[in-house]
């Protein structure tokens, strides 16, 4: 189907849809994609954007003249030079990516209010015929495709009734793919399928329905409800409807923030205070930027720390106040870190996040009293070097208006502390997909 693009009369020749029409656009290589329209003499070339292979890092995307090399996203970045020493490496550009990932997003909302980002490159859309709209689901499909086209990219687009059909569909034919089930076709389409390619089955999961003879979607669809439930829990249910493209999950349009948060995985491990205080400080003022930028203050600030040896821990604290005020909070971020880290211990990711957003809380106050600080620290001067540098919250929110103002002007570099030099060139390079982190 994808071959139709731009023949006249092409709606004779579809048949007709009845029922839901959910579609998935997947960017195509997305990130290598805006690197090579914007260095035009990267074009044909294989293209990886990630992290140093010297560093931890991993590859973010890359191109599809370095995927013909064996490289793959989540990757890791030595791994990746190895198999394709010649390609063109960049850590990539977060900006950017966020301008034409709006772009596009913008594009989607043209056709439909509802429509579910739940990546930077990849969004469902719910183009269901209506009364009052009731044109051809593959129509707004190439449309899509042509529009996104203009700007220098391209997507891939699944078409079915259910998301879990539309995801598995976007995979098929990439890139510039169009790939359609057809409603009535489900169980034709998703029966020889490896269990694998289902979204919620995981390498365990797979180990597990291959160990009991289960190998197909199809034979997924059919297995006995006791075998699902010992590999899926509570969710067997759920999965077997997905298995037979019966799911009923829909396209959900929540543009509630219900967190926003930075994380930084680093080259070499943190083991000085110093260092881990500096870093913390880094993502709390990114954190701050963003909320401030979305209108938003929190109540609920947390901390995310990964060990050397990949374990886990976070620790969170309820404030009096909600806030977006980074240079108050920061101080208790330092405070935060005592229930989670002891010196010697190695730190391999550190991660800040702000959440409790309420309406009612976005009004700013101050973070909290010289009262209740001495109230809390007992009033010793321990305590008192946990207060924010600026007492003052007027001087503060002025400092944090001129910072963001040289930072809307001149880009997210145009002003910069000594907190964020230290960790500058210890860091992966690995660029993330996270939405949030391009909003």
């Amino acid at each position: 189907m994808s071959k139709h693009a731009g023949i006249p009369g092409l709606e004779a020749l579809l048949p007709p849809w009845e029922g839901p029409a959910i579609l998935l656009v997947d960017l195509d290589a997305f990130f290598a994609s805006v690197e090579q329209l914007d260095h035009p003499g990267w074009r044909g070339k294989p293209v990886i954007v990630g992290g140093d292979a010297d560093k931890h890092g991993v590859v973010s995307t890359c191109s599809y003249e370095a995927r013909a090399f064996g490289v793959r996203s989540a990757m890791p970045a030595s791994m990746a030079q190895r198999l394709c020493p010649d390609a063109i490496w960049t850590h990539g550009h977060h900006d950017r990516y966020r301008q034409m990932s709006s772009a596009i997003m913008g594009i989607l909302r043209d056709e439909t209010p509802h429509v579910q980002q739940v990546s930077i490159d990849e969004a469902f859309v719910d183009v269901s015929p209506t009364r009052v709209n009731a044109e051809h689901p593959v129509l707004v499909a190439r449309r899509i495709q042509a529009r996104v086209e203009e700007l220098g990219v391209t997507c891939s687009i699944g078409v079915g009734t259910t998301k879990s059909v539309a995801k598995i569909a976007s995979d098929m034919d990439k890139p510039r793919g169009l790939t359609v089930c057809y409603p009535g076709g489900e169980a034709a389409f998703l029966g020889p399928l490896p269990v694998r390619d289902l979204s919620g089955v995981g390498p365990a999961a797979e180990a597990a329905l291959t160990a009991r003879g289960v190998r197909t979607l199809g034979e997924m669809a059919a297995a006995d409800e006791a075998l699902l439930r010992r590999v899926f829990g509570k969710n067997a249910a759920m999965m077997r409807a997905r298995a037979a493209g019966a799911d009923e999950s829909p396209v959900e349009v929540d543009d509630e923030v219900k967190s926003v948060s930075n994380e930084m995985t680093f080259a070499r491990d943190l083991t000085e205070r110093a260092d881990i205080e500096a870093a913390l400080a880094t993502m709390g003022a990114k954190v701050g930027r963003r909320l401030r930028r979305k209108g938003l203050a929190g109540r609920t600030l947390s901390i995310r720390i990964r060990y050397d040896d990949r374990t886990t821990r976070s620790v969170q604290r309820r404030l009096a106040h909600p806030t977006d005020d980074e240079l108050a909070y920061t101080p208790l971020l330092y405070e935060m870190l005592d229930e989670v880290w002891r010196p010697g211990i190695k730190v391999r990711l550190l991660g800040v996040g702000m959440a409790g957003f309420k309406p009612e809380d976005v009004v700013q106050e101050a973070l909290f009293t010289d009262e209740e600080l001495d109230a809390r620290e007992g009033g010793d001067e321990a305590g008192r070097a946990k207060r924010p540098a600026l007492k003052d919250e007027a001087r503060r929110r002025g400092l944090l208006a001129a910072t963001d103002a040289l930072k809307d002007k001149f880009g997210e570099g145009a002003v910069r502390f000594g907190h964020e030099l230290r960790n500058e060139s210890n860091t992966t390079g690995s660029s993330t997909k996270n939405p949030a982190d391009y909003k």
